[in-house]
């Protein structure tokens, strides 16, 4: 039998073997998924700092903590491209916390940043008003009982109360999920959280705690056996937590913190005043490409981005959406939008890496926001074409029908049931299907749904598509 990976000793003279251990977690991570192994974790590896070391846990299973305790940490990250891959074992992880003890660990003194990655839909973000969830499930049960979060959201600011009473500094929460200005976005729901129990509590939070805003970006696809099977016959050792992801990493981070931070610029990341161009151009361009590839290529039978961006096709279609995302954006620092959407392309086609697009395709309500609704407004408002936005949305929802002849898949959105509920008696025709998904409560903006000619062209499309 294979041992489990927990040491260092032992690896094979062409694994890189993880740095020099942390003595001590100054950060405890929300969402210890595949991303968060490929980027926070991995950028931490390449320091020497001592007290810096990560404890991750999910919000709601306590599986992945106990994998990392298990294994001592440790994990195999595969980088693949088209030369092959290389293996490194990385060691900044120093274990697991199950969600009943992520509270008790937020409080410690030693923890300085909460770092999250749990998705755009488990922030507790309401659609329509830009707040606070309050009919969130979550959310409404921290509400209704604080002392017990069981929500990011509700965590932090716990947490940040009790070491406010306590005397202890805050910790900085540091938003890594697709969602613009993230940082005050969380701001802006912990603060609103905290009000409706101790409005004391909400202005000591907005005025000491930073939420900085951070653009994080590499292509990791969700791991598989073939990922951990590959990570065995690099270590010799079985590994539950390998992730795999491509050579390219970019971490662009607002220099805000409550009670210092790691120098992560060391390994590669760029601290800054101002995120925000840097965000606008990797959600509108590489994110929304993403979304293109996703919903075009799965409805076209294509199960990997790779495939997807081998048809002819889509790849001019692609191409032809990036060069129009690019006259939404900002001027970016040190940045040429025609060289980075050349690098997209090479990224989106990239052989050794099996980017599967129904795991880019979920959430698109969360999703569509950022990278199709606010650029084609803009695009709309001064005159300019957006059709290319159009066809992303009316690809989403063909994808949202759930089913193209015999083929049948579950649409794995926070809005699914409201999806189905809203489809259930309409025609399978395009008029009908967009006209139902338009009127979706806080979906697709007045601006947009009101649109003539927009309305126009997603209908258009989405009558090919269908």
């Amino acid at each position: 039998m294979t041992a489990v990976l927990c040491s260092t000793e032992n690896l094979p003279k062409s694994v890189a073997r993880a740095g020099v251990r942390p003595a001590r977690a100054g950060i405890l991570h929300l969402g210890p998924g595949a991303f968060f192994r490929a980027h926070l974790a991995d950028y931490t590896d390449e320091l020497d700092a001592a007290n810096w070391g990560i404890v991750t846990g999910g919000l709601r299973s306590a599986d992945t903590a106990q994998a990392f305790d298990r294994q001592n940490g440790l994990y195999t990250l595969l980088t693949r491209d088209s030369s092959g891959t290389s293996a490194r074992v990385i060691g900044s992880v120093l274990g697991g916390v199950a969600p009943a003890g992520l509270l008790a660990q937020m409080c410690d003194p030693a923890i300085r940043i909460v770092s999250l990655t749990i998705t755009e839909k488990a922030y507790g973000l309401s659609p329509t008003t830009g707040g606070l969830d309050t009919g969130h499930p979550d959310i409404a049960a921290d509400l209704a009982d604080p002392a017990r979060p069981r929500s990011a959201v509700g965590l932090i600011a716990r947490a940040l109360g009790l070491r406010r009473a306590a005397g202890i500094a805050p910790f900085t929460p540091l938003s890594c999920d697709n969602l613009p200005g993230n940082g005050h976005v969380l701001r802006r729901l912990v603060t609103e959280f905290a009000a409706r129990q101790d409005a004391e509590l909400a202005g000591w939070i907005a005025a000491q705690v930073p939420f900085p805003c951070t653009m994080v970006d590499r292509i990791t696809p969700a791991s598989t056996d073939t990922t951990r099977a590959d990570a065995t016959a690099a270590t010799g050792h079985a590994d539950a937590l390998a992730v795999e992801t491509e050579p390219f990493r970019q971490w662009v981070i607002e220099d805000h913190f409550a009670a210092g931070r790691p120098d992560w610029d060391r390994a590669g990341a760029l601290f800054v005043a101002d995120v925000a161009p840097y965000e606008k151009m990797k959600l509108r361009m590489l994110n929304g490409t993403h979304s293109l590839l996703a919903y075009r290529g799965f409805l076209a039978g294509h199960e990997f981005v790779r495939d997807a961006i081998a048809d002819p096709a889509i790849r001019a279609a692609a191409q032809a959406h990036l060069a129009l995302a690019a006259t939404t954006l900002d001027p970016v620092p040190g940045v040429d939008p025609a060289r980075y959407a050349q690098d997209l392309i090479a990224r989106f086609d990239n052989r050794a890496i099996r980017h599967r697009t129904a795991q880019i395709a979920s959430d698109g309500t969360a999703k569509l926001p950022q990278r199709v609704f606010d650029p084609a407004a803009e695009l709309l408002a001064r005159g300019a074409d957006a059709e290319s936005h159009a066809g992303i949305l009316a690809a989403w929802m063909c994808y949202a029908t759930g089913q193209k002849g015999t083929r049948v898949w579950p649409l794995n959105d926070p809005r699914e049931a409201a999806i189905r509920a809203a489809l259930a008696e309409v025609p399978r025709r395009a008029e009908p299907i967009a006209d139902a998904l338009f009127a979706l409560p806080g979906l697709v903006p007045a601006a947009l749904a009101g649109h003539a000619i927009w309305r126009s062209q997603v209908i258009n499309r989405l009558a090919l598509l269908l």
